[in-house]
């Protein structure tokens, strides 16, 4: 096994080698992900979505966040493990944001926590990095916002919205985030905050120029099929795979095909 990824190590690969991210909401892919070698594994509030069948990620509570994140917690022993702060965790005080991710380090056991939000989070980001709490930015694309935003659209593209962006990364980097993920924005803008940080970028939908990439795990997986953004590759169709796999389990049992003889006792 590859030395354990902590919140240093995964800095330090900014300079190295591309960083790999994937999501795990339960004990068995953690384990898969882990064995092969990812990078780090993210707990994200995706979970409602591909696992609950939420149509937003607005509905996943704290406490789901918690029992998720133990489950992965046990798959996971080298790739660095954090957890999605979910809605309305962190947002009302940075005393609720430090009492909540705690829970992530000391319940779960996350090494890191993942927030969403720019300079008005630089407050609530310098609490958590003061009591020990490594923190994951999260810009462009916040799925939290999505109200606010009025649908998943790309961010970024407008001078101004640039400039914006450009100067959250770099307060929320001044405030003591290790790393930042940054979510559907043009591929020149995710260049230019990569070359401007200290700290690595992890792209989703933000093209090839960050430090690294993340993807939700059923969309790779073509598990997920309500929707495919354009920046999700399919490495697999188990969707598919399964439901030929639970057709041919139907018929064996209709026509008496299962179980066989030494398959019982």
């Amino acid at each position: 096994m590859k030395d354990k990824v902590t919140t240093t190590v995964f800095q330090r690969l900014k300079s190295r080698e591309k960083i790999a991210v994937l999501t795990a909401y339960d004990y068995l892919v953690a384990q898969l992900l882990d064995e092969t070698g990812i990078d780090a594994v993210l707990v994200g509030d995706s979970v409602g979505m591909v696992f609950s069948g939420y149509h937003t990620t607005l509905s996943v509570t704290m406490d789901e966040m918690i029992y998720h994140t133990k489950a992965v917690r046990r798959g996971v022993k080298r790739a660095l493990l954090i957890g999605d702060m979910p809605f309305m965790s962190y947002q009302a005080s940075p005393e609720d944001a430090v009492a909540n991710a705690g829970r992530f380090l000391q319940e779960a056991g996350a090494e890191a926590v993942k927030i969403e939000g720019g300079r008005e989070m630089v407050e609530t980001i310098g609490k958590l990095t003061q009591v020990g709490i490594p923190v994951m930015g999260h810009l462009g694309l916040t799925p939290q916002s999505i109200h606010q935003f009025g649908g998943y659209r790309i961010r970024g593209k407008s001078q101004e919205e640039a400039a914006r962006l450009i100067q959250d990364a770099q307060a929320i980097e001044e405030a003591g985030c290790f790393s930042v993920v940054l979510e559907k924005i043009p591929s020149d803008l995710a260049r230019e905050v990569t070359q401007q940080l200290k700290i690595p970028t992890i792209g989703i939908g933000a093209g090839p120029h960050c430090d690294g990439q993340v993807l939700v795990v059923h969309d790779m997986l073509g598990l997920f099929e309500r929707f495919k953004p354009k920046f999700v590759r399919r490495y697999a169709q188990l969707a598919e795979e399964m439901r030929t796999a639970f057709r041919a389990y139907i018929q064996d049992v209709k026509r008496g095909k299962f179980p066989r003889q030494e398959e019982s006792y």
